[in-house]
């Protein structure tokens, strides 16, 4: 499997389970209501129009989304070393990298 696919892989594992990793939200996502904070996250965990302009490298890294009530909004998969301190070295293995997805309005960029 190359690693864009591992990488891929382990992406839509968070971002389908919120399992393996971070999930935060901004300020603006966490003010919003109860209800329109749940179609976000339902709508984050089944994306899926990933494309050529927003997933270049195939990593399955970012998504963006209207949604009413809230506006534009993006999520994101950064990779960071198991202390958060600095970028992972290696993407592909989930025992050197900290997965952190945040949701955010599009405003809050």
């Amino acid at each position: 499997m190359s690693v864009r696919l591992t990488i891929a892989g382990l992406n839509d594992l968070l971002r389908t389970t919120f399992l393996t990793g971070r999930v935060v939200m901004t300020e603006g996502v966490r003010a919003l209501p109860a209800h329109v904070r749940e179609e976000i996250i339902t709508k984050v965990r089944a994306f899926d129009d990933f494309t050529e302009g927003n997933d270049p490298h195939g990593e399955r890294d970012f998504g963006a989304f209207d949604q009413e009530g809230a506006g534009r909004v993006f999520w994101k998969i950064d990779y960071y070393d198991p202390s958060l301190t600095m970028g992972s070295r290696d993407p592909a293995d989930p025992r050197a990298t900290a997965r952190v997805l945040t949701i955010m309005l599009a405003e809050e960029y």
